[in-house]
């Protein structure tokens, strides 16, 4: 007896994405804007990363208590203070936010935080870290995010229609984006954490719109006869149990780092969570919608092109 495939949504689902898009493209312009504004008014709350700082890398006796050191370490009234484990549990990478003033200053800084850390601890590394080198960092970050869309995008466009690869590039861009202003008006740490929440994010949004995508190739195939809009329509339905699936799943996995976290954490989870939730919106309203504002796709089997690019 073979047992029946969960579906979260019923096999039979008809909803009509493409007569919602007008809304989804108005949410879109509606979260821009916000973005704008915040990074205008707001800007970024550049973390140590990218403003400069104290780096200490050191070796405790025995295993450190990330937490317990952190609270020490706060009661010095240094600034924003992360603390990273790596390596060995007696392992500790300390960041100090820069000291206001010159090098005596952030000299001072870095004797408060040996003091407290007492004679236990053998110091490995110590460095000054420039808002020069800072701001190096976070213009390859910007641009490392940009290239990756735009690496996306251009697979996308080989591996089916340049079509395709365009309505990719702005789904993932307005992901991203939004994602950033999320950063802007919570005033959240941005940092390399950041960075690496944004590349993770645009990886996991076009890997929902692409599996949409390759459901539109597929019909376009069967269905030639069919207009675009019933296309999107037909292949929005029959992936959106496997799209609702594996967003909760992964939301599943991201709420608990989001609210029992902890500081450390929440830059990266609340942005995944954000990301996520937009993504799995615009996978579904937005991304296969633009396919209609385009030039008409090439039919596999050469259907007439006016049916392919018609629109309601």
């Amino acid at each position: 007896m073979w047992l029946r495939p969960f579906s979260l949504i019923p096999p039979d689902t008809h909803v009509d994405f493409v007569a919602k898009r007008w809304w989804a493209f108005g949410t879109t312009l509606f979260l821009v804007l916000v973005t704008l504004v915040a990074l205008t008014v707001k800007g970024l709350n550049f973390g140590i990363d990218f403003k400069g700082g104290i780096l200490i890398e050191a070796k405790a006796a025995q295993s450190v208590d990330i937490g317990a050191l952190r609270t020490e370490l706060a009661a010095l009234n240094l600034g924003e203070i992360n603390l990273q484990q790596f390596g060995a549990p007696t392992d500790v990478l300390i960041r100090v936010q820069r000291q206001e003033g010159d090098e005596a200053a952030q000299m001072q800084a870095i004797q408060s935080v040996r003091a407290k850390l007492g004679d236990s601890y053998e110091y490995r590394r110590v460095e000054v870290v420039g808002p020069t080198v800072g701001k190096e960092l976070f213009r390859a970050g910007v641009l490392a995010t940009l290239l990756a869309m735009v690496a996306i995008s251009i697979y996308v466009g080989v591996r089916f229609e340049w079509q395709f690869g365009l309505a990719a590039l702005i789904a993932t861009f307005h992901d991203v984006l939004t994602t950033v202003g999320l950063y802007a008006v919570l005033q959240l740490d941005f940092n390399l954490t950041a960075v690496a929440a944004l590349l993770t994010l645009a990886g996991y949004s076009i890997n929902d719109t692409v599996v949409i995508f390759d459901r539109i190739r597929e019909t376009l195939r069967r269905q030639k006869a069919t207009d675009l809009r019933a296309i999107i329509n037909a292949s929005v339905n029959q992936t959106l149990s496997r799209t609702i699936m594996t967003a909760g799943t992964t939301l599943i996995a991201l709420l608990p780092l989001v609210f029992i976290g902890g500081p450390t954490l929440i830059t990266f989870s609340a942005a995944l969570t954000w990301g996520i939730l937009v993504g799995t919106y615009s996978s579904i309203y937005v991304a296969a919608a633009l396919l209609l504002y385009m030039p008409p796709l090439r039919r596999m089997e050469g259907v007439s092109p006016k049916v392919a690019g018609k629109a309601a």
